[in-house]
Parts: structure tokens; C-alpha cells; sequence
């Protein structure tokens, strides 16, 4: 029987478009699929970077415009790792063209746009998924297949932080993650976006929120927007103005009746990509870290008392989500990994005529979270989900 061909159309060569090509070329070296994916188009605006960005990660040819490349005839599946601001004419526009969507996070700037975006692409029946790669992490998988099994019991509480420190120095310019009309807001829905969708894959949906933030550098030397959200961003003289969060913390609950803590923060010294959840049971509890994104801790109430203590599990095991396809034991993988086994899901799921996991119902799920908090910080009280 043919492989099913999937030829990809990729919006974005930064950051995150390396990523994504860099799954789409390695993900048939690993794992045995059951369709072909084709690295048809890559799309940027500057015709010079993208052309190279085209030859160096493997693409057979390039656009300059995204409206051209999503109504190539030649072109299945439209993958936007855009900025944030354009993910939902990006979004809509190849799916009224009948391609299937693979979205960056966060979905959208705001609730409505998410749901305009989920009205289009379920009218046009095709298939959406979000990048929310953490999921794909073999320890995280585990850790739900854990819980999905009750093995820490009855769950009390998610405590889960997303930690970083590249703005820390006043000194560092505004990027487009520093630019509210492109970002749509700062750790908030970059950092914390993450953390929530983990929560909510691994303990339910949400109830309410109540939350606080706080810009701590309102003013940054000015740098020309739209060139760079990294750390290789230069000063060009000047001073604008800071128009998105520093850091948002939150309190929330659980449908399930479980309690949490969030922290997403760029202003944490000597943490640079720290993505830690605990979730606490009535058997039990379990750790995990990004920064030691193999491992996963498990505690047990039912050993003997004496010998009792967090257990180290090394993740690698080939019976571990997704380990099957990679190395003998403890021969460790990495952040670019998560983004393979995205793709190889979504693949899969293209090829058997079934809805990827996580979709864009989960983004929208995520982004009403991330808009009670805002909404709460506001009005200054508990919000319930069910008002946005």
C-alpha cells in the first residue's frame, strides 16, 4: 500500500522554523510512518533569508508570500511559526484554501480570534494541530500515562513555574516579544501557555483564576521590531516603551476540585529555560524539569516506611512513549526530539483520516485560561472560565 504524500508548506525560517525543519527532515529516519512528507515550500518575508534558509534546511523552493504558497495546488499542509499577530489570517487563509493547519502557540492574540479560527477550519473540514511540543516529551507522556492510570491517586495539587532570564539586563532592547501588537503579551502567553496546556493535559480542565503581573523595565533602548526575539538583538539608540508583561503569576482551580500555582517570569537570574511542574496525590507525586527533560521523579506513600524518597526514572526505556524509534537505554535525547514527535502525530493522523493531538480546540482552551487571568488581573478578582 502507498504512503500517503503530505507535502508541507512552512511559514517562518527563524527559531522555530529551524525547529519544524528540522523535524520534517529527520522524523522518516527514526520512525516507520505511514505517510511521506514532503518539504515542498518555505516562506519569508526577506527573499535573501529565506532562500537561504531554504537551501541549508532542505526545502525544494521558497515564497515570499504566504497568501501564494497556501493556494499552491502542490501544497497539503501549511505549518505557521509566524509571529503571533498573523497566526489567524495565516490560519484561516490556508484553511478556505483546504490545507490541513499546523500552528505555533499561542493560537491566537485573544479568545474571539480563536474561536474565529476553529469556526473556519472545522467548516473546511480539515485537520488542525498546535505546537504544544511539551507534550511530546517522553517523560511528560509517561507522567500522564501514570496519572491516567491513578498510580499517584487522586490529584490535590499542580504547582508549575516556567522561569527565564534573557531580559533580565535594563540594557536589553525591545524585540517583538517585548511588542504587544505582535506578541499579544510577554511571559504570559509565551511562558505560561506552556505550563498551562501541561496542567491541563495532565490534571483537567480549569475553573477559575485570579492573577497578578508586573512589568519591571517599562522603558528599553529601541531596536527594529520584527528582526529578532533573541538574544543576538542589538540596541539602535532611543528608548520605547515595554507593552507586555515581565512576569504573570496565578492562582487556579480545577474542575476536578485540584488547586495550582503558576509562575511565568523572564526576570528569574540563572534560569534559563526552567520548565518545572509538581503534582502532588494521594499515592503520590511527580516531578518534572525541562533542564532535565529525560527524567522524571516519582514518589510513592505506599513504600516502606524508612525507605521512603523520591525515585529517579530515567525515561529512556524503549517501552517510554516514543522511545521506541531512538537509543538503547539512557542514551538521552533532546529539545529539538519534541518537535519530531509532533510531526510524526500529526502524520500519522493525516494519514488515517483522524484529528491530531493537541488541536486547536486545545489551543482555544489555552487561550481562555490565559484571558481570565488578564481578566482577573483587571477586575482585580477570581474569574470563572465559563465567562470568557
Amino acid at each position: 500500500m502507498a504512503k500517503k504524500k503530505i507535502n508541507v508548506g512552512l511559514v517562518g525560517y527563524k527559531f522555530m522554523g529551524k525547529a519544524h525543519s528540522h523535524a520534517y527532515h529527520d522524523v522518516a529516519m527514526f520512525f516507520d510512518m505511514d505517510a511521506e512528507l514532503v518539504m515542498k515550500a518555505i516562506c519569508g518575508r526577506d527573499e535573501k533569508g529565506v532562500k537561504e534558509a531554504a537551501k541549508k534546511f532542505g526545502w525544494k523552493s521558497y515564497e515570499t508570500d504566504w497568501e501564494k504558497m497556501v493556494q499552491r495546488d502542490d501544497i497539503d499542509l501549511v505549518d505557521i511559526t509566524a509571529y503571533p499577530n498573523v497566526h489567524k489570517e495565516i490560519a484561516i487563509g490556508a484553511a478556505k484554501a483546504g490545507k490541513h493547519v499546523f500552528c505555533e502557540k499561542p493560537l491566537a492574540l485573544n479568545v474571539a480570534d480563536a474561536r474565529e479560527i476553529i469556526k473556519v477550519v472545522e467548516k473546511a473540514g480539515v485537520k488542525h494541530m498546535i505546537n504544544f511540543n511539551y507534550r511530546k516529551v517522553p517523560a511528560i507522556a509517561l507522567a500522564k500515562k501514570m496519572i491516567d492510570e491513578g498510580v499517584i491517586g487522586k490529584i490535590y495539587h499542580f504547582r508549575g513555574v516556567y522561569l527565564q532570564d534573557w531580559i533580565i539586563s535594563p540594557d536589553f532592547p525591545i524585540v517583538w516579544r517585548l511588542d504587544k501588537k505582535v506578541a499579544g503579551s510577554g511571559s504570559h502567553g509565551d511562558l505560561n501557555a506552556h505550563i498551562i496546556d501541561i496542567a491541563r493535559y495532565l490534571v483537567g480542565d480549569f475553573d477559575s483564576v485570579v492573577g497578578m503581573e508586573e512589568t519591571f523595565i517599562k522603558e528599553r533602548p529601541l531596536t527594529e521590531i520584527g528582526t529578532t526575539g533573541g538574544l543576538a538583538a542589538k540596541a539602535t539608540g532611543g528608548k520605547g516603551k515595554v507593552t507586555v508583561d515581565d512576569a504573570t503569576l496565578f492562582l487556579a482551580r480545577f474542575v476536578n476540585g485540584a488547586v495550582a500555582t503558576f509562575e511565568a517570569t523572564r526576570f528569574a537570574a540563572g534560569r534559563k529555560n526552567h520548565n518545572r511542574f509538581e503534582i502532588n496525590g494521594s499515592k503520590g507525586s511527580i516531578v518534572f524539569n525541562l533542564e532535565r527533560m529525560n527524567e522524571l521523579e516519582y514518589y510513592n506513600v505506599d513504600d516502606p516506611e524508612g525507605l521512603q524518597g523520591f525515585r529517579l526514572i530515567q525515561a529512556t526505556d524503549s517501552s517510554h512513549p516514543y522511545m521506541f524509534a531512538w537509543w538503547p537505554p539512557a542514551h538521552i535525547i533532546g529539545y529539538e526530539h519534541t518537535f519530531i514527535h509532533q510531526v510524526y502525530d500529526l502524520a500519522q493522523a493525516i494519514a488515517h483520516d483522524k484529528m491530531p493531538s493537541p488541536n486547536f480546540v486545545d489551543g482555544l482552551k489555552c487561550q481562555e485560561v490565559l484571558d481570565a487571568v488578564v481578566k482577573s488581573i483587571h477586575e482585580k478578582r477570581w474569574v470563572n472560565i465559563s465567562e470568557m
